[in-house]
């Protein structure tokens, strides 16, 4: 058993003999260099999962219909800012090549590119946002008991897309160049800030006004700009890779804004493909009603957990990965994206035993309502056995992402997540009565099929040849 063991985690059997380019870093050294990088990437995505459970349960005070209310906009939300996801992911993938081949001031014109793009973006989708609130909460299937507070909720939401928008777009370079680190230092400070305002605002202490459901959004809105300023504070250190100030050529240079549509545009279509099959799949578990719509984000909120954990260690691989392609060793780049998936493997497994015992316990963070619960800890159980389905398959697609192989994770993700997922879902849920927890089954489904997918096309290894 440990020879078998030994002989999966070990680098040298990670690349193929004909795929080699050089000397294969020793197994040590490259899980090393991989933790290393990882390590910031996950305690920062970590803390973000945690303090979002903090915001949910200090809401769940005030009842289901306000947990409800506020995961109602989750998926809205994230249509918006798929367009940043997307353009963040060019970024990504253009600074790591940039890094990797030496070329610094190309690094540099992607980042400001980016933020240029992003501060555009950010104007249209914050108007639209507000504008378009209340349609789109009735559209998510908000109940009588919902759709005021949900909308409300919302349009303050949208005050904070600018802010967002350009922090994440920050410190997606940053991630390109390897430096976790700086992200770790912008999100957990500001979410920190989240959580004093959710405190002062959503039951009104030491003197503020009791503002419910509408405090939980103005403190999003005060943590985002928070995290905005840390973000510009990163660049203005002399000894930052990305270092910059508004003395630099901040003009819009047309050739690299091809560059980064080039990936991100492929990556937008995946965002599309992704929130409209999860909102189409929060749809349908919302016609269950607000108890079980409740129960449900209780145990989304455990699923983004165990998501972090795994984007944490992607970010790494992704980098590694792009570097490695610009120093023209594809041949690494293979190595650290399966180094990069046995992480996350080893992490599932940890997250899976500790979710099935934590099953009766968790829900109680959130609800006090006895049916709440007990659907919950049905869904947990569910969730324990898909983490490491999950996991591998998040890393499997940052790793293509870091490629520059976009196009075939926005196809991957158009069939599973946009068809297959809401598909399954309502047959489960519906026609054959199987109700929530059906609705759970279908997201093994969707995610079996996507690491089916993503893995192959990873092994295949023609990501190596792609320009960016």
């Amino acid at each position: 058993m440990f020879k078998i063991l030994k002989r999966f985690f070990s680098t040298q059997n990670m690349v193929s003999k004909e795929l080699s380019k050089g000397e294969i870093t020793p197994t040590k050294e490259a899980y090393k260099t991989t933790v290393d990088m990882a390590t910031p990437a996950v305690a920062e995505m970590v803390s973000i999962s945690i303090i979002s459970m903090i915001d949910m349960a200090m809401v769940g005070q005030i009842g289901a219909f306000a947990v409800a209310a506020i995961g109602l906009t989750a998926q809205p939300r994230m249509i918006f800012m798929s367009l940043f996801i997307a353009l963040n992911i060019g970024v990504t993938a253009i600074v790591s090549r940039q890094k990797g081949a030496g070329n610094q001031d190309e690094a540099k014109l992607c980042m400001r590119t980016g933020i240029l793009m992003s501060a555009a973006v950010a104007v249209v989708v914050s108007i639209l946002a507000f504008f378009t609130a209340r349609y789109f909460m009735e559209l998510a299937g908000a109940q009588y008991d919902t759709l005021e507070p949900a909308t409300e909720y919302f349009r303050i939401l949208a005050a904070s897309f600018l802010f967002t928008g350009l922090s994440t777009t920050i410190c997606a370079a940053q991630r390109g160049i390897g430096d976790t680190r700086v992200t770790l230092m912008v999100n957990l400070p500001a979410n920190i800030v989240k959580i004093i305002f959710n405190f002062l605002l959503i039951g009104g202490n030491l003197g503020f006004p009791a503002m419910g459901v509408a405090g939980a959004g103005w403190a999003t809105v005060i943590s985002a700009f928070v995290s905005f300023l840390l973000a510009v504070h990163s660049l203005t250190k002399k000894k930052s890779y990305l270092h910059t100030s508004l003395k630099d050529n901040w003009r819009p240079d047309y050739s690299m804004m091809k560059r980064i549509f080039k990936i991100g545009g492929n990556s937008a279509v995946e965002q599309l493909a992704l929130r409209i099959g999860f909102f189409i799949y929060a749809r349908i578990v919302a016609g269950l009603g607000t108890g079980a719509f409740a129960a449900h984000m209780i145990g989304m909120q455990l699923m983004h957990l165990s998501f972090t954990f795994a984007d944490g260690i992607a970010a790494a691989a992704t980098s590694l990965v792009g570097q490695n392609l610009g120093k023209k060793r594809p041949d690494l780049s293979m190595m650290y994206g399966k180094i990069g998936q046995r992480c996350a493997l080893v992490v599932a497994l940890f997250l899976g035993v500790a979710s099935f015992l934590m099953r009766n316990t968790f829900p109680l963070i959130f609800a006090y309502e006895a049916d709440v619960i007990i659907m919950a800890s049905s869904v947990i159980i569910i969730l324990g056995f898909l983490q490491p389905i999950q996991t591998s398959q998040i890393v499997m697609a940052g790793t293509l992402r870091g490629a520059g192989d976009t196009r075939f994770v926005a196809l991957t993700m158009l069939i599973t997540v946009t068809f297959i997922r809401p598909f399954v879902a309502y047959l489960f849920v519906y026609p054959i009565g199987w109700g929530l927890t059906g609705a759970w089954i279908s997201i093994a489904f969707d995610q079996i099929l996507r690491l089916v997918l993503l893995t192959r096309r990873f092994s295949k290894g023609t990501w190596a040849q792609i320009n960016v």
